[in-house]
Parts: C-alpha cells; sequence; structure tokens
C-alpha cells in the first residue's frame, strides 16, 4: 500500500494540467462520499422517527439546545 507521501510525490511528478484534474477529481468523489453517508443518517434518523424514538420538542426548545451545545463545543476548543 502507498503512503500517503508517496502518493503526493507522485501526483507532484504530473504535469500542471493533470494535478488540477485530480484535485477536481479527489474533491468531487470526497462530496459524492459525504453525501452517501449524510444519505444514510437521514434514512436512520427518518427510520427512527417514524418508530417514535424522538420525544416531541417545540421549536424553542430545539433551538435552545443547539445554542447549548454549540456553546459546549466552544468551551472544549
Amino acid at each position: 500500500m502507498n503512503t500517503l507521501n508517496q502518493v503526493l510525490e507522485t501526483a507532484l511528478q504530473l504535469p500542471y494540467e493533470q494535478q488540477e484534474m485530480l484535485i477536481k477529481i479527489l474533491q468531487n468523489r470526497h462530496y459524492e462520499s459525504r453525501r452517501a453517508e449524510m444519505a444514510v443518517d437521514a434514512k436512520k434518523t427518518l427510520a427512527d422517527f417514524h418508530a417514535g424514538k424522538f420525544q416531541h420538542q417545540s421549536a424553542q426548545d430545539v433551538v435552545l439546545a443547539l445554542r447549548q451545545s454549540l456553546q459546549t463545543h466552544d468551551e472544549v476548543y
């Protein structure tokens, strides 16, 4: 298996135009992979919702919980 450094060295030997193509290909594949992950997560969340695994909350409670989560996140970092 190639190491990251080996892959980078090989990529840097490509002509400039091919390096740009490689970057775009990697970005697109990364985005596609992330979208697929999000779709799987969304399907699981919807299934959990339909199975009644979530408590009913008001929009105000959800916003408050999100703000608290962000504050906790900021404090950690």
